[in-house]
């Protein structure tokens, strides 16, 4: 029995069990969630129990990702909206961070490569660490890095768990603000009926009026002479003819200036025609514009894009996403010709086809194993999590090649989100958790206070810069110094919080800057010091 209890699998889905059930005791609204996770592995660990670090990498593979996977589609666009403001703040927490590390070289006597090796440790660096190893070749690096690192690991748990606490955030309030946001980027769309009195435009088509780029709105209905139908490109408006436009307010009212006056009228097609939502699931379609699909060759228009919960105005360039829902307004002679065309099957959203994840992966492990030169100076690599994290953000904004699709469910995500994010941190705190007693009866303390001030200094000042100058919303914020920490369980903690993919998208936006940003910092202080 003695034997069994230390088999690595009993051992972690033993951690697992029990950190789940302790984080879910709340004590006064406070809970620890799937973080509980490390701290049962950490006293385990202790106490002489050890998991396999192959769960480890497995574990950081599975969750990092998904997170590109997830977070991918709106990456790009947050980096080019906002994405300055949270690289400058990861750069700051980093910068403080590798300051104090000077400061406590010379005014502690700490050796340089025992410092760095500090620095990466708090900030749960590993490809820094690896950097930092090849630079200065002591194994003093790797005794920093060991004595820091389970502070790193744990300091920015309680950070995410007691930062919210002091500054007493309302995570709800913060999602409704988030879902604000969004909607003020994505406004949400809305129709009414006009009536054509501009004489200027009287005969001409729809494309001589060129609607969709004037205006930024659809025409989804005419009326003409009693009859109502759906409209093309060529098709013509008349003085007293009826149309229904569909767009954003400021659209409708770029529509209103063009063509006339509102009218209370309701344009409901006759039995021809009909209006529904249709599901984007054939891969054949993926990623081809509203353009090159020619709709109007079956006598069909889109009138509305929905994805991710989000309205979007279509527009012809408008590339269409697996899993994207359109509202399509047709002759029901053509509307089942459409509905075989985009696929339309629900089954197709719950099916999770592993080979996009298990390629995704491999290209990622052997994106970061590239090792280029800078310089002469020294040699810069990804590393295992900002490879796969790369290439995951990368495929998931392609969407598709060939008949490969780079997207995931959301239900599969989250398993496999969370069943990596799970094995990873019951290996990490079974690890740190072996060295804690040997730290603590050596001379070690004074190291560790010092990793501890280089963990919570530069995060809490992260953190309020965050808050009051930059106006982040709190949970980007939170999720924006986990990935500037680098740190995986940071942002687990902050998962296990909301329901919003605020977090996601802030650690996807700045992690890949703050790895590079590492590895240069430990390879400059191997010169400087």
């Amino acid at each position: 029995m003695n034997d069994f209890i230390h088999e690595g699998y009993f051992v972690l889905f033993v951690i697992i069990t029990l950190g789940m059930v302790i984080g879910n005791i709340k004590v006064k609204g406070f809970s620890l969630d799937s973080s509980a996770v490390i701290f049962v592995a950490l006293l385990l660990g202790h106490l002489g129990f050890t998991v396999p670090a192959e769960f480890q990498t497995l574990g950081l593979l599975l969750f990092i990702f998904t997170i590109g996977i997830q977070a991918g589609p709106g990456f790009f666009d947050s980096f080019l909206k906002n994405g300055r403001a949270l690289i400058l703040l990861s750069v700051a927490l980093i910068g403080m961070a590798s300051a104090m590390v000077v400061v406590a070289k010379y005014l502690f006597d700490v050796p340089t490569a025992l410092a760095i090796g500090l620095l990466n440790g708090a900030l749960t660096s590993t490809p820094g660490l690896a950097a930092a190893f090849d630079a200065t070749q002591s194994p003093l690096t790797a005794v920093g890095y060991g004595i820091a690192y389970p502070v790193g690991v744990v300091g920015v748990i309680l950070f995410m768990q007691i930062f919210p606490k002091l500054l007493k955030v309302d995570f709800i309030k913060e999602e409704s603000d988030y879902a604000a946001q969004l909607r003020e980027e994505h406004p949400s769309l809305s129709s009414c009926v006009l009536k054509v009195t501009n004489a200027n435009i009287h005969g001409k088509s729809l494309k001589e009026l060129n609607i969709r780029s004037m205006t930024q709105g659809v025409i989804s209905r005419v009326k003409h002479q009693g009859e109502i139908f759906t409209p093309n490109a060529d098709t013509q408006l008349f003085t007293d003819d009826v149309i229904k436009a569909v767009g954003s307010p400021e659209a409708i009212n770029r529509l209103q200036i063009l063509i006339g006056v509102p009218v209370n009228e309701d344009l409901t097609f006759d039995d021809r025609y009909l209006v529904n939502w249709l599901l984007v699931t054939n891969k054949e379609v993926v990623n081809k514009s509203i353009r090159e699909l020619n709709l109007t060759a079956l006598n069909a228009t889109i009138t509305r894009i929905r994805r991710s919960g989000i309205d979007l105005p279509p527009k012809p360039h408008s590339r269409l996403r697996f899993g994207d829902k359109l509202l399509i307004s047709g002759s029901s002679d053509e509307m089942k010709q459409v509905r075989r065309l985009l696929g339309n099957d629900e089954k197709r959203l719950s099916e999770t086809n592993f080979l996009p994840i298990s390629l995704g992966i491999v290209i990622g492990v052997l994106v970061g194993s590239i090792s280029i030169p800078i310089f002469g100076w020294f040699n810069f690599s990804l590393g295992l999590t900002g490879g796969v994290l790369a290439t995951a953000l990368v495929l998931s904004n392609i969407g598709k090649t060939g008949t490969i699709l780079w997207s995931m469910s959301g239900s599969a995500n989250q398993l496999l989100r969370k069943l990596g994010m799970l094995l990873f941190m019951a290996t990490v705190g079974t690890n740190a958790g072996s060295e804690l007693a040997a730290i603590l009866h050596s001379e070690g303390l004074q190291l560790i206070v010092i990793g501890l001030l280089i963990t919570f200094i530069p995060m809490l000042v992260a953190g309020l810069l965050g808050k009051y100058v930059f106006k982040m919303n709190f949970i980007t914020l939170l999720g924006v110094i986990a990935g500037a920490m680098t740190s995986t369980p940071g942002l687990a903690a902050v998962d296990g919080k909301t329901n919003s993919d605020a977090a996601s998208l802030g650690y996807a936006t700045v992690y890949p800057a703050a790895l590079v940003l590492m590895i240069i910092v430990s390879q400059l202080l191997t010169v400087v010091l």
